[in-house]
């Protein structure tokens, strides 16, 4: 019996029609084009303020860790 349900519930789930579906472009234009004085990276809210400092902060490791070993490579060799 369950059998016979499961074609109909994924035919179901995977039609819809565009009356279903709202255009959210407008609102996001609207959104990011808006004169507040924050640059467009950051617009998005807390998210993508939080997803701007994490990777200016692994960009910013990374190099720190690249210099050191630069570093390290142009030091002479003990003996």
């Amino acid at each position: 019996n369950n059998r016979l349900k499961l074609p109909r519930l994924a035919t179901s789930a995977f039609s819809t029609t565009t009356k279903q579906m709202k255009n959210k472009v407008p609102d996001h234009q609207k959104l990011f084009q808006a004169d507040n004085g924050l640059p467009v990276h950051i617009k998005g809210g807390t998210t993508d303020v939080l997803l701007y400092r994490l990777t200016m902060s692994i960009t910013l490791a990374g190099t720190g860790y690249c210099l050191f070993w630069i570093l390290c490579a142009c030091q002479p060799k003990g003996k």
